[in-house]
């Protein structure tokens, strides 16, 4: 079930960040690329619903991924974390049980555009995908992975959210 489309011109985006960092969730790491990645949101005129940090526990990021996306303010969710090959990396399978469609061409174009920064890129498990209206982005866990990605992936956020309010491809452009 999709969220309202609004009466402006232009469908605002409202984000949640999720940083999913075991070190970051015990107070043993500052959460910079969360910080990162909300800044990055607020440069493009973004409103910030929320700011979390999570485990890597995979059923309370599931929960809240679900809850976020399911509140009809919130449009946009970018994790950043936990999308690696590590044992505890559970992003990606948090993400994708709670997605109603896979958004491959985002992951595909983050992966493409830093690979040629960095091998590293190829073993990115990040996806991205939707639920209830809102677009749900799992990037990186380094502040320097999450402005190279969000740059890939920032001229299409407010189209992306457009379309996903119901708006016509005409008028989200």
């Amino acid at each position: 079930m999709g969220k309202e489309m609004s009466d402006t011109t232009t469908t605002r985006i409202n984000a949640v960040v999720i940083t999913v960092s075991d070190r970051s969730a015990k107070g043993e790491r500052e959460d910079e690329s969360g910080a990162a990645l909300a800044n990055l949101l607020r440069e493009i005129g973004a409103n910030i619903v929320a700011t979390e940090i999570f485990s890597d526990d995979l059923e309370p990021l599931a929960a809240a991924l679900r809850d976020y996306a399911d509140r009809r303010e919130v449009n946009l969710i970018l994790t950043t974390g936990g999308t690696g090959l590590s044992p505890r990396d559970n992003t990606p399978e948090a993400t994708r049980a709670v997605i109603e469609r896979e958004v491959p061409g985002m992951a595909e174009a983050m992966r493409s555009e830093t690979l040629t920064k960095t091998p590293l890129a190829m073993i990115s498990r990040g996806l991205c995908g939707t639920r209830s209206g809102a677009l749900i982005v799992n990037l990186p866990g380094s502040p320097s992975a999450v402005r190279e990605c969000f740059a890939v992936i920032r001229p299409v956020l407010a189209h992306a959210v457009s379309l996903l309010a119901g708006r016509a491809h005409e008028e989200a452009k």
